[in-house]
């Protein structure tokens, strides 16, 4: 089972498809970190496999019974007036096999100041979008393998134009329980709109995703790696700001390596003491960090960092991520165990 799962990595990241990943899809909110513990270890993290319900949003093959009677509600004020948020809550229906799931998540864009064609001035407008997430896992029964599949329903309200749309995640995990390893594939984000904005259907933002994490026998640490974006191979852009000037005065465009684009799709996290009640956690989103940085000075883009501490049924999560000098995001979370 492990070769074969292997295997089928390697040959997925070998492919080519011709995804989109910036600019040109609709619910683009839909991949916005799930949690401030995601966020702190560099985002898109699938194969964190305990109690944390804020997970299953990104992958639903990790929904397991210790998750049972958790209720998570997330918070965070993104870039000017935009403001972030998320709740999940699991519950188990029979603690050999089963349980399920339900989540939603909202951004708020703020207020914006209308003008016509003119530059005349109407009246403000707003914008928001939202999903509510239900979900499903089962355990092959004496197997390590877990699979799960999240339902969305989606809407959408950009000044007075307004739409609604529907999408399903499908996630598998496999768990080498000897050596303290999860790996993990997940589907994301595929569905349509199912009314538009303007009468033109646009496309979802669909992401395949891979990862493997591993706890550490004698040091309390745990590793997490994701390959995001998968579905495209060359997710690289050239930057005008970084072309170089000739001798004749022409400009030639910025020239992505090979090296570069592969580094592109790969995520890292490390959490310290995993386990106990208080955790630090470090993260690098090499895509993050390459798109964002600024030639002969040191910003950090694509770092992030936080910490979670559980006090009896209560647990809090904070994580900071770095995106240039003048935007960064913080992002505030509270775990609550009813059971």
């Amino acid at each position: 089972m492990l070769k074969q799962i292997v295997l089928f990595f390697m040959l997925l990241i070998c492919s080519t498809s011709f995804g989109q990943i910036g600019g040109r899809y609709t619910y683009q909110f839909l991949n916005l970190t799930s949690s401030p513990r995601q966020a702190a270890l560099g985002g898109k993290t699938i194969t964190i496999y305990d109690e944390d319900v804020n997970q299953v949003m990104f992958n639903p093959a990790v929904l397991n019974e210790d998750m049972d009677n958790h209720l998570a509600m997330n918070y965070g004020s993104y870039y000017g007036e935009a403001s972030y948020g998320t709740a999940s809550y699991a519950y188990t229906y029979d603690r050999h096999i089963q349980t399920f799931y339900a989540g939603v998540s909202y951004i708020n864009y703020g207020s914006f100041e209308g003008y016509d064609e003119n530059g005349q001035s109407t009246s403000d407008f707003t914008g928001s979008e939202g999903a509510l997430t239900l979900g499903y896992a089962y355990n092959i029964p004496y197997t390590d393998v877990h699979i799960g599949v999240n339902g969305k329903l989606i809407t959408s309200t950009l000044e007075s134009y307004n739409s609604i749309g529907g999408a399903i995640d499908v996630g598998i995990m496999y768990q080498i329980e000897k050596n303290n390893v999860n790996l993990a594939l997940v589907f994301r984000n595929m569905g349509t709109q199912f009314t538009t904005y303007s009468g033109i259907k646009e496309n979802l933002p669909f992401e395949i995703i891979a990862g493997i994490s591993q706890e550490l026998e004698h040091v309390p640490l745990r590793w997490h790696l994701s390959l995001e974006n998968l579905q495209q191979w060359n997710i690289s852009f050239s930057n005008p700001v970084r072309g170089e000037t000739n001798i004749d005065g022409s400009t030639s465009n910025e020239k992505v390596s090979f090296a570069n684009n592969a580094l592109r799709h790969v995520v890292l996290g490390l959490e310290l003491f995993p386990q106990r009640a208080f955790n630090v956690r470090l993260g690098y989103n090499f895509r993050r960090g390459e798109e964002l940085r600024i030639d002969e000075q040191r910003n950090f883009s694509g770092v992030s960092l936080g910490f979670g501490l559980r006090m009896n049924k209560l647990k809090f999560n904070y994580s900071y991520s770095r995106y240039t000098l003048a935007a960064n995001t913080s992002l505030f979370g509270l775990i609550l165990n009813f059971q």
